[in-house]
This record gives C-alpha cells, sequence and structure tokens, in this order.
C-alpha cells in the first residue's frame, strides 16, 4: 500500500466533484450501463487519476461517474482493472481506498461470473453469501506488506465480509419484485484463461457456486478499511465441468449476456438506494 499515492488520487477526485458521495457502486463486464441511470454526473476519466489502473478489457468503460442515483449520492465506477491484465495488488484496490478517504461508507460490488452451481442458469442474479480468496490463499493478499494503521487493523477479520443486512434487503426486493435470486459463494481466480473442467471439478467440490476474476481484492481491502459490502454476481454463462462437445466459452458471450442483466440488476439496486 503506498498513503501518499491513495491521498494524491483521493484529492484529485475530490477536487473535481461537489458532490460527497455515501456509496459506491463498481460495476463488471457488460454492466455499465448501470451508470447512465445517474443525474447531474461528474464524470472523471481513470486515466486522468494519478496512480489509478485503466482497464484494457472491452465492456469496462474506464471513468468515475459522481451524482445523485434514487435521491443517494454515490459513486460509480464505471469498469474495473484485473489483475491478469499485469496490475499489483495495491493498483487493484486503490480505488477502494480512494472510496474509503473520501468517505464512502457502504460499496456494491459487481460482476460477470461462471455459473458453476447446476441449479444456477445463465442471467441469474446471484447474491455473494461469501467468496473463496484463491490467489490470497497463494500469496497475492491485497494486505501483504507493512499495515497503514490509519486505513484497517493488521489482521481484519473475514467471517463477515458480505453484510448480512444488506443482503437480507437485497433478498426482500427481489422477492417483492418479483427478480429470480440465487445465492452463493464466490470463486476468485487470476484469469485471463478460463478454467479448464478438471479446475471447475475442482472448485465445485471446494463449494463455489460462481467463478470470477475480479471483486475480492476490493471486498478484501473494503472490509479491512471497515466499510460495508454488498456483493452481485450476473451469472453470464455456464462454468461447468461436464460441458457438452463443441462447447467454446467467449467475453463475447459475458457481454451479450450481460446486457440481458441490466434491467434486473438495475431495478434491484436502485430500489435498494431508495430504501437505504
Amino acid at each position: 500500500m503506498n498513503p501518499e499515492q491513495i491521498r494524491t488520487a483521493a484529492a484529485y477526485v475530490q477536487d473535481l466533484t461537489n458532490h460527497t458521495p455515501q456509496i459506491a457502486i463498481v460495476l463488471g463486464s457488460g454492466l455499465s450501463p448501470l451508470a447512465e441511470a445517474v443525474t447531474n454526473p461528474d464524470i472523471i476519466p481513470y486515466a486522468d487519476i494519478p496512480g489509478w489502473p485503466v482497464s484494457t478489457v472491452k465492456g469496462h468503460s474506464g471513468r468515475l461517474v459522481i451524482g445523485k442515483l434514487e435521491g443517494k449520492t454515490v459513486l460509480v465506477q464505471q469498469g474495473r482493472a484485473h489483475f491478469y491484465e499485469g496490475y499489483s495488488m495495491d493498483q487493484l484496490t486503490l480505488p477502494v481506498r480512494v472510496m474509503q478517504l473520501l468517505g464512502i461508507k457502504t460499496v456494491v460490488l459487481t460482476n460477470a461470473a461462471g455459473g458453476i452451481n447446476a441449479d444456477f442458469n445463465p442471467g441469474d442474479l446471484m447474491l455473494i453469501r461469501d467468496h473463496i480468496n484463491f490467489l490470497g490463499m497463494a500469496g497475492q493478499n491485497p494486505l501483504r506488506g507493512p499495515n497503514e494503521d490509519s486505513f484497517g487493523p493488521r489482521f481484519p477479520d473475514m467471517i463477515n465480509t458480505y453484510d448480512a443486512d444488506l443482503r437480507a434487503r437485497v433478498r426482500k426486493i427481489a422477492a417483492d419484485e418479483g427478480i429470480p435470486l440465487q445465492e452463493g459463494v464466490y470463486a476468485y481466480v487470476a484469469g485471463p484463461s478460463f478454467e479448464t473442467p478438471a479446475e471447475l471439478y475442482f472448485l465445485r467440490t471446494v463449494g463455489a457456486d460462481a467463478v470470477g476474476m475480479s471483486t475480492v481484492p476490493t471486498a478484501v481491502a473494503a472490509r479491512h478499511g471497515g466499510m460495508r459490502i454488498l456483493g452481485i454476481s450476473s451469472i453470464t454463462n455456464m462454468a461447468v465441468p461436464d460441458p457438452k462437445p463443441g462447447t467454446e466459452l467467449s467475453h463475447e458471450e459475458v457481454m451479450e449476456t450481460g446486457k440481458l442483466i441490466v434491467p434486473r440488476l438495475m431495478r434491484l439496486l436502485k430500489t435498494l438506494l431508495s430504501t437505504m
């Protein structure tokens, strides 16, 4: 962690907006249209923010959108960078550290994920109950290195990473609105190659319901910083260990299914914001 770099980036963002965001929303692959619902926005390209990681992946617009959504002042991260793009964990978690310095207490993390649970279908939304941080377990934990006590404790508790109250609210909204909602465990892997059938069998065996290449470093850093976290995965494809002959996965498939999910996810998040 480079505290000075984080403070410099936070000061830059603060100088370019008159808004004081209360809630942050991080948008994953194919979900950028959600940011278009923000009114009276201040828009800041990532490339302009000192030290901010810029995504090279199609479907990640690469800008901050700060404004009003359902009466709440929000900061929307329209796209994110990934470990497989060559960024360090410090770089990947700089955005959430900036949010922390801006005074944001709640962060909503969305992503596109492959469904491992056989009961899931492409187009489902999955409320993240917990995660498996394979990179962190192997040594690439975003909290590795000297701890900055002003940002959080040396050994943060990760038992209740995904806020139980926020999850309960989302479950109720989904039931009231008739939005199908799954719930499960998100497995974080490095990518960018999709998983082999043997890897998927392993992930299913250890309890993963969905798999993806993002979100968890941000969740770990946000938990370290004392933020409330809500995680929602868009199941854009099935990642099963026994694929049908001829099955091929592609990022384009992820993007197309993501577009179909956006209206339901937008309805869910807008209703949640209106009740907070």
